[in-house]
């Protein structure tokens, strides 16, 4: 990986304002998600100091999740969150059409990872990386609640939402392979 791409600070891109609840679940109901396969929009690497790097590319490691990804920085890391996978059209909106590499995910594409789509156990080639979808929650923290707004957080824990996964979900990396935007995320088969 080169070191020469260029990296940000996520509070460089914050959107200039949040969205309101009402606004947001309306914007989301109107969302239509890929069942099956979906093109990977955004592949980015969380860094130290809440900084971004967004390469095109990256490698899904068995061992090391998302090469160049702080996953592993200082802390024993847990295969059940290796790699996190969110909607991009749900990022999209939440973001209110900025940049979605400040919600702190690997993988952006706009299918459905909804708990009947994909539930736990479920495996999803990812660009050439086989993945299974694990049981772990992928649910917003204080820091997604400061990116996007409180109503934001607050819809995608919502009884009418949580089923639905707006936040997307974790992956754990079966065979290592490679995985670049434009590449495609193809759900081989359902638990």
């Amino acid at each position: 990986m080169s070191d020469d791409l260029p990296t940000f600070d996520e509070a460089s891109i914050f959107p200039p304002h949040h969205l309101d609840y009402a606004t947001l679940d309306a914007r989301v109901r109107g969302l239509s998600p890929a069942k099956d396969q979906a093109v990977v929009e955004r592949v980015v690497l969380r860094l130290s100091n809440n900084r971004r790097r967004m390469p095109g590319r990256a490698r899904l490691d068995v061992e090391a999740g998302v090469v160049g990804d702080r996953w592993l920085d200082g802390r024993t890391p847990k295969r059940h969150s290796q790699v996190t996978l969110m909607r991009y059209d749900v990022a999209r909106v939440l973001t209110d059409g900025n940049e979605v590499a400040i919600l702190g995910d690997n993988l952006f594409a706009s299918i459905d990872t909804s708990a009947e789509n994909l539930p736990p156990g479920s495996l999803l080639r990812v660009g050439t990386a086989l993945c299974e979808v694990t049981y772990k929650p992928h649910e917003g923290c204080s820091k997604f609640a400061a990116r996007v707004g409180e109503d934001a957080w607050k819809l995608t824990l919502s009884d009418d939402w949580r089923a639905v996964q707006l936040r997307g979900v974790h992956l754990s990396v079966i065979e290592s392979g490679d995985v670049s935007e434009g590449d495609r995320i193809s759900v081989l088969r359902r638990s």
